[in-house]
């Protein structure tokens, strides 16, 4: 069983910048795609961004392209999200998923996804 371990999160006032880190215990992340998901209090999961473990481009939710950046390392077999430019909307609690489907992260039905960390807070105050 896959386990994601996730690090990073915190508070930060708007504008401001976080980094999260996902990383796999005692598994490779070959042949999956790996990313990001976010909940706010009553709302849904949504996808925010992800990487192909193959080597395919990043794809991200259209809100925060150009302020999020994912990346991959496959040395530390890490997937990284680097949020720059925060707004106080970016709230929410943040997941690491991996799938290994061939359907892009981003047009799964959180249900479906076969692996999640267990979610870290990141808070955007005005």
């Amino acid at each position: 069983q896959v386990q994601l371990v996730e690090s990073g999160g915190g508070s930060v006032q708007a504008g401001g910048s976080l980094r999260l880190s996902c990383g796999a215990s005692e598994y490779t992340f070959a042949n999956y795609d790996v990313g990001w998901f976010r909940q706010a209090p009553g709302k849904e999961r949504e996808f925010v961004a992800a990487v192909s473990w193959s080597g395919d481009e990043p794809y991200y939710k259209f809100s925060v392209k150009g302020r999020f950046t994912v990346s991959k390392d496959t040395t530390r077999n890490t997937v990284d999200l680097q949020m720059n430019s925060l707004k106080p909307e970016d709230t929410a609690v943040y997941y690491c998923a991996a799938d290994r489907v061939a359907l892009r992260l981003q047009y799964m039905d959180p249900r479906d996804v076969e692996h999640w960390g267990q979610g870290t807070q990141v808070t955007v105050s005005t």
